[in-house]
């Protein structure tokens, strides 16, 4: 069988209101919320009993998704937000915008701050890496063509 999608990237928070803010001022769109918990969801992760927060963001395209979760059982046991770019495991997601300069200044409303600096890339991209809300690290890139 074939691979049909990738259904999303998940993230976990501590401020899942002011994070689906930031997501909601990149463009993404907030899907739905819920609370997820029970025995069920507690065999899929293996964590037993939890209790989690979930806000779905889609992207406007509709291929993509962003699932926010804040965990209220059990606790967060690892925080990975501080670790550079070269760091092994999942670090970033990267998003492609109309104008990375009105993007930069609208996210730093939301505590967004540039990692290094907009680099161009060839006549082909203008690059860059900023750290969100909770430090996130979010990969952002214009098309020039």
């Amino acid at each position: 069988m074939a691979l049909k999608r990738m259904d999303n990237v998940g993230i976990v928070v501590e401020d899942l209101g002011g994070t689906i803010d930031f997501f909601r001022e990149l463009g993404l769109e907030l899907e739905g919320q819920a609370t997820i918990e029970g025995e069920w969801a507690g065999r899929v992760t293996g964590l037993g009993d939890q209790r989690v927060e979930i806000a779905m963001m889609r992207t406007p395209d509709g291929h993509n998704r962003v699932e926010l979760s804040r965990f209220l059982t059990p606790p967060v046991v690892a925080d990975h937000r501080t670790a550079p770019v070269n760091a092994l495991g999942y670090l970033r997601v990267m998003f492609t915008v109309d104008d990375i300069d009105d993007t930069l200044e609208r996210l730093r409303t939301h505590g967004a701050q540039l990692v290094g600096e907009v680099v161009q890339y060839k006549d082909a991209y203008r690059l860059c890496y900023i750290r969100g809300p909770e430090r996130l690290l979010i990969g952002l890139a214009q098309e020039l063509s």
